[in-house]
């Protein structure tokens, strides 16, 4: 265990760069803000920009440092070492007293990382999951077991994480499940009701239209898997003309290469520039089906009732597969048109997934972090475990 001794106040250094984290974060960041025990300095890489910045300005926050690094073209490695080259220095002005990184991107293993060099003790939000396949997710499943084998800290979100932490030879004395903070953050965006910018889904909201929502960027699933993404969407589309399929398309071009070209012309088919925070979570509210391959989805539509249809092969998100609020299904083009054929259309299947479970937080994950935080630098006593 780590122990503040320094005689001001301590330091918390949240670093984050991609939109999740950013989502994941800002309660966090919040709860730190609002605590008297600690300085929380916020350090952004910007390894995604403008999905990152709406975040904080959803948000409130404006980071105290920005790295900035990102770049056209930017490969995995250059993410890496500009993050790590970049933090390194920072660390030798600012020397915070801990960093807190989250989850399993690039940004969260170089931040604990180049931490780890400078001796600075790192606490890991969102720790724990495992797919147990290291190139499913990639590079995510690799990212954090790296940042676990660094952390001083382990946020495990669900007491699912915490065994596989513990079956890793993690000291149990180490670890504090939390509940994921991402519901901290749905929970406090939903009921706002943020309006949409695209005038076409305030119409559409207002329609009571039914809504497949979709979302894929996996780079496991790019090619071909999501060109068959791509034509299992056009097929649904022309046998359900009463549905609107909502696609929010990442920016990355290999996604928007892959998908688009099957599903330009059907006039059930809106697909808009990737939506801000707000208005997600505004639309997850709307869908009746989701269909997607990103994390942060399978743990946030389960907590608004809605059923979701994974398009991946291993999930470590396993909670909600055990509720029966999410399947898995994979990227073959015949299983995803029949899978969401039979939401549409079987009502008990569709009520059974649509129970509302939440598995994974009560809205109280970031204030169970600060205090583990205040318990590892000797200043404070952690909260009792969520129990999931």
């Amino acid at each position: 265990m780590s122990t503040f001794t320094g005689g001001i106040m301590p330091v918390i250094m949240p670093i984050y760069g991609t939109r999740p984290e950013a989502i994941k974060m800002a309660p966090i960041v919040a709860a730190l803000n609002a605590s008297e025990d600690f300085d929380c300095v916020v350090t952004v890489t910007g390894q995604h920009r403008e999905m990152l910045d709406q975040v904080n300005d959803l948000f409130g926050i404006t980071p105290d440092h920005d790295l900035d690094i990102l770049q056209h073209g930017q490969s995995l490695s250059d993410i890496l070492t500009r993050t790590i080259n970049g933090l390194d220095k920072l660390f030798a002005e600012s020397k915070p007293d801990a960093v807190v990184v989250q989850g399993d991107t690039t940004t969260s293993t170089a931040g604990a990382i180049a931490a780890f060099y400078r001796g600075i003790p790192v606490v890991h939000a969102e720790a724990g999951l495992r797919s147990h396949n290291l190139f499913s997710p990639f590079p995510e499943e690799a990212n954090r077991k790296i940042t676990t084998q660094i952390a001083s800290l382990h946020l495990a979100p669900t007491s699912t994480s915490k065994a596989n932490l513990l079956a890793e030879s993690v000291n149990a004395a180490d670890i504090v499940v939390t509940g994921n903070t991402v519901i901290d953050a749905l929970l406090t965006t939903v009921d706002k009701k943020i309006p949409f910018t695209d005038p076409a889904l305030e119409e559409l909201a207002a329609s009571g239209q039914k809504i497949l929502l979709v979302t894929t960027h996996r780079r496991e699933n790019q090619g071909d898997a999501m060109r068959g993404v791509g034509r299992a969407l056009a097929r649904i589309a022309k046998a359900e003309p009463d549905l609107m399929i909502v696609l929010p398309i990442h920016k990355n071009p290999v996604v928007r290469d892959a998908v688009l070209p099957a599903i330009e012309g059907p006039p059930n088919v809106m697909v808009t520039e990737p939506l801000a925070y707000g208005e997600f979570t505004r639309m997850l509210s709307l869908a009746h089906v989701v269909l997607t391959d990103s994390g942060g989805v399978q743990e946030e539509a389960p907590s608004l009732g809605k059923p979701v249809l994974v398009m991946r092969e291993n999930t470590e998100r396993p909670e909600a597969l055990v509720a029966g609020t999410v399947k898995l299904i994979g990227t073959d083009e015949e299983r995803i048109v029949s899978e969401v054929n039979q939401l549409l259309h079987d009502p008990a299947h569709f009520d059974a997934m649509a129970t509302a479970v939440n598995p994974y937080g009560d809205g109280k994950a970031a204030a169970r972090t600060v205090a583990a935080i205040a318990q590892l630098l000797g200043t404070g006593r952690r909260m009792a475990d969520f129990a999931s």
